[in-house]
Order: structure tokens, then sequence, then C-alpha cells
């Protein structure tokens, strides 16, 4: 009972770090909330097209494109490859300072947002 109850705690403040993620990007926060509308404005976010959602769904293709999403969602928020390492791995510390922290969204995949 105990586990649930922590486990349930870690997913709520990991929801609230990707919407202040979203927040910082320009993006409505509440976003966050509502499955594969999520994963479109993310995609926003990293400067690429609605449509790469499709990619996820092809086996294999799934895994290294969501690593390059991650990827592109580091660096547009001025990190580097190293920080990607973190999010993928470490995700549950790793958000956090993405949202909570002085990261600014610079633009897609790291261009100047004009």
């Amino acid at each position: 009972m105990l586990a649930t109850i922590f486990m349930i705690a870690i997913i709520v403040f990991l929801i609230i770090a990707e919407w202040k993620i979203y927040e910082k990007a320009g993006q409505p926060g509440w976003a966050v909330l509502i499955p594969i509308y999520n994963i479109i404005v993310l995609l926003k976010i990293v400067g690429k097209p609605w449509w790469c959602i499709f990619l996820l769904m092809i086996p294999f293709v799934n895994i290294i494109f969501a690593i390059c999403a991650v990827n592109l969602l580091s660096l547009s928020f001025g990190k580097t490859e190293g920080f990607t390492i973190g999010l993928i791995f470490l995700s549950f510390i790793f958000y956090p300072i993405l949202g909570f922290g002085s990261a600014e969204y610079v633009g897609p995949a790291g261009h100047i947002k004009e």
C-alpha cells in the first residue's frame, strides 16, 4: 500500500514537471494530461511535424525516434547530449531539473526562436 502511494506521488510529480516544461516552451501545460495530444505538442516543441507520431507505432523505429525526440527536447532547452542520457535513464530526476530549473526554451532543437 505504501509503495503504491509512493509511486502515485512520483507520477504526479513528473506530470507537474512536464507541465512546467510545456509552459516554458510556450505551450499549454494541460496538454500533458491528454494522451496522444501531449505527444503532438511535444513534437511541436522539438520542431518535428505532427505526423512523426506515426513513427512511434513502428516497432524498433519507435525506440530510435523516442531517443531522438528526447535529445531534441534536451537541445531545445540548451542542454547537451549528456543531459539527454540523463533524461533517458534517470527521467525522474532530469525532467524535474528541466521543468523547475533555470533552463530556458531556446527554440526547437536548440535553434533560437524568433
